[in-house]
C-alpha cells in the first residue's frame, strides 16, 4: 500500500490531468459552438468549472476554503446540466415537478457557505469543528442522493430511440456522483477524508472527462426527452439508493467497531468488491432481462404508459392530414391514405422510423399496399406466399426478425417468412392485423434508431393494436364495397337511359323498313328515307362514342394464337404513334397461347395505349414474349410517370376509377377481367418515376392440357 505522501503525489497528478483534460474538453466545445453546433451551454460551463476545482484540489488540498466553495460550484454546475437535459427542446413545462427538486438542491448545496463561515468562526473549538464537518458530509449526501434520482429518471423516462442523446453525459454524472455517494459515506462513518479516497476521487473526475468526450465524438443528434412516470421511478431509485446506504453503513461501521490496522484497508477492499460484483452482474442480459420484466410486470408501472400511447393513436389514425414538425399536421391537400397511417400508428409504439404494409390479393398472397418512409424498401410483386399468409392468420405470431435471423424458430415462422425479408438487415418485426380470425394485412416494420428485442409487452401492445387496425381496414374495405356497389347502381341507370335511346332508334328503323315496303317507289319518301337514316346514324355513333371502346369479346371460343404475331400486327398500329411513341416488339421464346385472338388484341391495344399515354413523348413502349414453364407471358412496359402501390391496390382494377377526363374508368378492370376469363391472369408491377409492367400470362397450347387455370378471383 502507497504511504501518504504516494497517495497525495498520486492525488495531485490525477488532479491536474483531470484538469487539464476537463480545459481541452471545454476549449473543444466552444470551438464547436462558435461553428455552429449544437452545444449544451450548461455543459461547457460544468466541464470548466470542474476543471477549475480539479486544479485547486491539486494546489491546496481538499480542506482548503477555497478548494470546498469550488466542489460546491462543481456540484451546482452539475445540477444546471441536469435541468438543461429536462428542458431539452423547451419542453421543462412537461417536467414541472423536477424544478422545484433541483431548487430545493442547489439550496442544501448553499448552505456549504454557512458551514465554512461556521468552520472558521469556531476554528479554536475541535468538537465544534468535528460537529460541522459531519453536517457538511450529510448534506452533500443528500445533495448526491437526490442528484442520482434526477439522472436515473432523466435516462430512464427518455424514449428508447432517443436516450443515446443523454446516454454518457448521464453516464459521466453516475460515475462521478456515484463516487462521492461512496466517498462521504466513508467521511461520515470516518469522521475525515482519507487521502486514498481523495487520490481515487481525482480518477473518478477523470473518468467522467473522458465519458463526456466520448459522447461529444459520437453524438449525431440532438435528441429529445420524453418524461417519465415520475413517481414509480424515484421510488424505486430511492429504494435502491437508500438499501445500498445502509448496507455500506452497516458494514463499515461493523469494520470500524471491529478496529486494528487493517481497518482502512478493509474499508477500501469492502468499496472495492462491492464495485466490482455491480459491474459485473449488471451488464448480465440475462439477470437484467429478468428483474425488468418482474419489476414492469408484477411491481411496477409498466413500459408503456398506456393513455398517452391511446391518445397518440387515435390521433395517428384519425388525422386526414400529414404530421410535420413538432407533431403539427398539414391541411387536408396533403391527406395521408388509411393505410399508411395504419403504418405509422403500429410504428410509433416501437420507435420505428419506417415501415410497409401488405394485403390479401383474391388469390390468398400478399402484396405491398402501402410504405411510410420507406422508399428504398424492394419487396417483390408478391410479398408474402399463400403459405406465409396462412401461418399468420392462424397464429397471429408477431415475428421478431432478429430471432429468425439468429435461428431461433419458435412456431415454424422461419419457414413462413420470405427470404427477402430476412435477408433485408432493416426489416425488424412483423406485427398481423387480425379481423375475426381473417388476416386483413400484415405491418412490415422497420429497425428504429436503437434496435431491441420485443418483450411480452411489445406483443400484448401490438396485439391488441393490431386488432383495433384490422377492423378499422374492414371497415373501410365494406365502405369502399358498398361505394362500388352505388356507382355499379349509377352505372345501370345511365345504361337505362341509353337503351332507351336505342329502343327509340330501333323504333324509327322499324317503322321507316315497314313504310318502305308501300312507298319505295315514291322519290320524296326515298329522300325523306336517307336523311332519317342519316340521323339515326349519326345517334348511334353518338351513343357509342359515349361507351367503352371495346366489347366483352367472344372468349369461349378459345384456340391456339400465335402471340407474336398479334404482337407485331399491333404494334403496326403505332409505327411512332400520335406523340412520337413507338411500340418495339421483343421475342425472347416462341409463344403459341390459348386465347380469342379478338379478345387478346383488344386487351393488348388496351394496355399498350395506356403505355404510350403515360410514356413521355416519343418514348418507346415496349411488348416482350417469353415462356414461363406452362404459360407464355407478354409484358408491355414503359418508362412512364408509374403508380404508386396504393394506387395499384385501391384503384387501378376499380371501375369508374379513372385518371383520364371523361374516362369512365373501366378499361383495366375490363381488361384484367377478359384475361381472367381466357382462363389467363393479369400482374402489375409499378414504380413512380419509373414506369410500369403490365404482364399478361396465358396457357401454352402445347401445355393446356397439362396446365391447370387460374382461378377467376386472381388479382394482379
Amino acid at each position: 500500500m502507497l504511504a501518504p505522501v504516494g497517495w497525495t503525489g498520486l492525488g495531485q497528478w490525477a488532479f491536474v490531468l483531470a484538469a487539464f483534460a476537463g480545459l481541452v474538453l471545454g476549449v473543444w466545445q466552444i470551438d464547436r459552438q462558435r461553428r455552429g453546433r449544437p452545444v449544451s451551454r450548461a455543459g461547457i460551463a460544468a466541464v470548466v468549472v470542474g476543471a477549475v476545482w480539479a486544479l485547486l484540489q491539486a494546489a491546496l488540498g481538499p480542506h482548503a476554503p477555497v478548494a470546498l466553495l469550488a466542489d460546491m460550484a462543481r456540484n451546482l454546475a452539475w445540477l444546471l446540466v441536469v435541468y438543461a437535459l429536462f428542458a431539452r427542446d423547451g419542453r421543462h413545462e412537461s417536467v414541472a415537478p423536477v424544478r422545484p427538486v433541483l431548487i430545493v438542491l442547489a439550496v442544501v448545496e448553499l448552505l456549504q457557505v454557512a458551514l465554512l463561515v461556521l468552520d472558521w468562526r469556531f476554528a479554536a473549538f475541535p468538537v465544534a469543528r468535528a460537529m460541522i464537518f459531519q453536517i457538511a458530509v450529510m448534506l452533500r449526501l443528500l445533495v448526491i442522493t437526490g442528484a442520482l434520482v434526477l439522472v436515473h429518471n432523466l435516462y430512464a423516462g427518455a424514449m428508447t430511440a432517443q436516450r443515446s442523446a443523454v446516454r454518457w453525459t448521464c453516464a459521466a454524472l453516475a460515475v462521478i456522483w456515484g463516487y462521492d455517494l461512496n466517498f462521504y459515506t466513508i467521511a461520515y462513518l470516518v469522521r475525515g477524508t482519507p487521502a486514498e479516497l481523495v487520490s481515487l476521487r481525482a480518477l473518478a473526475a477523470l473518468l467522467g472527462v473522458a465519458l463526456l468526450a466520448a459522447g461529444a465524438v459520437r453524438e449525431q443528434t440532438t435528441g429529445r426527452f420524453s418524461p417519465s412516470r415520475t413517481v414509480a421511478f424515484q421510488s424505486l431509485s430511492l429504494l435502491v439508493i437508500g438499501g445500498y446506504m445502509l448496507v455500506m453503513v452497516g458494514v463499515a461501521q461493523s469494520i470500524a467497531w471491529a478496529g486494528g490496522s487493517a481497518t482502512m484497508l478493509t474499508q477500501l477492499g469492502f468499496v472495492f468488491a462491492s464495485s466490482v460484483l455491480v459491474l459485473a452482474l449488471m451488464p448480465s442480459g440475462r439477470l437484467r432481462g429478468w428483474l425488468n420484466v418482474m419489476l414492469s410486470k408484477h411491481f411496477f408501472q409498466h413500459r408503456y404508459d398506456y393513455r398517452a400511447e391511446w391518445l397518440r393513436f387515435n390521433a395517428t389514425i384519425g388525422r386526414g392530414g400529414a404530421r410535420g414538425p413538432g407533431g403539427m399536421t398539414s391541411g387536408a391537400g396533403d391527406t395521408v391514405p388509411l393505410h399508411t397511417r395504419v403504418i405509422q400508428a403500429v410504428a410509433d409504439i416501437t420507435d420505428s422510423a419506417r415501415g410497409a404494409l401488405l394485403m390479401p390479393a383474391d388469390s390468398g398472397e400478399l402484396v405491398l399496399a402501402a410504405r411510410w418512409q420507406w422508399p428504398t424498401l424492394d419487396v417483390p410483386a408478391q410479398g408474402l406466399d399463400a403459405a406465409g399468409a396462412a401461418f399468420f392468420e392462424t397464429h397471429g405470431f408477431i415475428v421478431d426478425l432478429d430471432e429468425v435471423r439468429g435461428g431461433i424458430d419458435h412456431r415454424g415462422e422461419a419457414q413462413a417468412t420470405p427470404v427477402w425479408m430476412i435477408e433485408e438487415e432493416a426489416v425488424w418485426a412483423l406485427v398481423p392485423l387480425l379481423h375475426f380470425d381473417r388476416l386483413v394485412g400484415l405491418v412490415v416494420l422497420g429497425r428504429p434508431a436503437v434496435a431491441r428485442q420485443l418483450d411480452w409487452e411489445d406483443f400484448d401492445l401490438l396485439r391488441v393494436v393490431g386488432h383495433q387496425l384490422a377492423s378499422y381496414i374492414a371497415e373501410n374495405n365494406g365502405q369502399l364495397a358498398l361505394l362500388e356497389a352505388s356507382r355499379f347502381d349509377e352505372f345501370n341507370r345511365r345504361i337505362a337511359f341509353v337503351m332507351h335511346d336505342i329502343k327509340n332508334l330501333a323504333s324509327q328503323l322499324g317503322l321507316l323498313a315497314r313504310n318502305a315496303q308501300r312507298h319505295a317507289d315514291n322519290p320524296e319518301f326515298r329522300k325523306d328515307m336517307l336523311v332519317t337514316l342519316s340521323n339515326s346514324a349519326d345517334k348511334l355513333n353518338a351513343l357509342i362514342a359515349r361507351l367503352s371502346r371495346y366489347g366483352a369479346g367472344n372468349v369461349e371460343q378459345l384456340a391456339a394464337v400465335d402471340a407474336v404475331a398479334v404482337a407485331q400486327a399491333l404494334a403496326g398500329r403505332w409505327p411512332h404513334g400520335a406523340s412520337g411513341a413507338q411500340v418495339v416488339v421483343t421475342v425472347h421464346d416462341p409463344c403459341t397461347i390459348m386465347a380469342n385472338r379478338e379478345t387478346l388484341e383488344q386487351v393488348l391495344a388496351h394496355l399498350v395505349q395506356n403505355a404510350i399515354d403515360a410514356s413521355p413523348a416519343r418514348q418507346s413502349v415496349r411488348v416482350e414474349l417469353r415462356s414461363e414453364a406452362l404459360h407464355g407471358c407478354i409484358d408491355v412496359i414503359d418508362t412512364g410517370t408509374g403508380m404508386s402501390a396504393e394506387f395499384v391496390r385501391n384503384n387501378l382494377f376499380k371501375p369508374f376509377v379513372s385518371t383520364k377526363a371523361g374516362g369512365f374508368g373501366i378499361g383495366a378492370f375490363e381488361a384484367r377481367e377478359l384475361v381472367h376469363a381466357m382462363r389467363g391472369r393479369l400482374d402489375v408491377e409499378s414504380r413512380e418515376g419509373l414506369g410500369s409492367r403490365f404482364s399478361v400470362r396465358l396457357p401454352l397450347a402445347a401445355a393446356a392440357a397439362l396446365s391447370p387455370p387460374y382461378s377467376q378471383q386472381d388479382v394482379a
